[in-house]
């Protein structure tokens, strides 16, 4: 089987990596050597494009996570309808409040990160 070139080998072994695959695994998908992944981990380079690259997937994972909150809400809301079981009631109220209690201690935090920054940026 022919050699790939060095730029394709990296662009495996960076996705392999990035999806979390082990040194073994990676090496496999890439058609190289374990030694060659862990020599190519020493190189700032390429671990800074594994660093961008799973920084960039965990990005549109919280994308569609968040696209589909809007959706886990009406499901919620809707198991909370008296047609439901009491139970089932039951859970979906304590999961609003919860995650309601959450959402709302979040946006405080980050509204007090962004006042402190504005803060920290004007008295630099």
């Amino acid at each position: 089987m022919p050699r790939l070139p060095k730029n394709q080998i990296d662009d495996l072994l960076l996705l392999a990596l990035a999806c979390g695959a082990s040194y073994d695994a990676a090496a496999s998908k890439a058609g190289t050597s374990v030694t060659t992944v862990k020599r190519r981990l020493q190189d700032p380079v390429f671990r800074a494009r594994l660093r961008e690259l799973r920084g960039e997937m965990f990005q549109r994972a919280t994308s569609m996570l968040t696209a589909s909150a809007v959706e886990a809400v009406r499901t919620l809301v809707d198991l909370m309808k008296h047609e439901s079981p009491h139970a089932t009631r039951l859970g979906a109220a304590r999961a609003v409040l919860e995650l309601g209690v959450r959402l709302r201690e979040t946006a405080e935090l980050q509204d007090r990160i962004a006042r402190l920054e504005t803060e920290l940026g004007a008295g630099a």
